[in-house]
């Protein structure tokens, strides 16, 4: 299905609508190009971490950051789940981007240079927990499973964040996956 321009499309990912956006402006489709050059020139993966940094600045400013609780450690899909976490301000650790999950469907896992990284990373900064923030997905559930298979004889405490409600929802809006979920990480008051 093509892509409808600022309206968007069921196909269209949530990220491209604002570029549909300017497809009738020529002067903001050379500004994105340009844009999108200077990126390409300019960032590139953290050695460390997985996270987008620029080459100037490799390791990225949170491997490098001396306030980071280097023994807690979050395991993310990609590089925009550290962005995210980063926004909400409330995690004090450093991170590991996995770049992709187990997807038997579409050919995908987790690389074993990647794995190898990972562990290598755990027994030199004596990291004591291992979060991973994964999606809610079946791939993502399998990943979580394999990576806790990996990790447990390595004496270290791997946890999941925890599923239920999303703020300002309610339960008539929530499908019954989330809902059990949200039963069994339920909390004390």
């Amino acid at each position: 299905m093509p892509f409808r321009g600022c309206r968007g499309s069921a196909s269209a990912p949530p990220s491209a609508w604002p570029i549909g956006c300017c497809c009738g402006n020529q002067d903001q489709l050379r500004e994105l190009q340009v844009a999108l050059e200077r990126a390409g020139r300019e960032l590139t993966l953290c050695d460390r971490c997985g996270n987008l940094t620029t080459h100037d600045r490799n390791p990225c400013r949170i491997c490098t950051d001396t306030s980071r609780n280097k023994k807690l450690l979050c395991v993310v899909e990609g590089a925009p789940d550290i962005q995210l976490l980063e926004q909400a301000g409330t995690y004090p650790g450093v991170y590991m981007c996995l770049r992709g999950k187990i997807s038997p469907m579409q050919d995908e896992t987790v690389t074993r240079r990647i794995l190898e990284q990972l562990i290598a990373r755990i027994r030199e900064d004596g990291v004591a927990e291992v979060l991973l923030a994964l999606n809610t997905d079946v791939e993502s559930d399998a990943t979580c499973s394999m990576l806790a298979e990996v990790l447990r004889p390595l004496g270290v405490k791997v946890t999941r964040l925890a599923f239920g409600l999303p703020a300002g929802s309610g339960i008539a809006y929530s499908d019954p996956v989330t809902l059990q979920r949200a039963m069994k990480g339920r909390q004390p008051v």
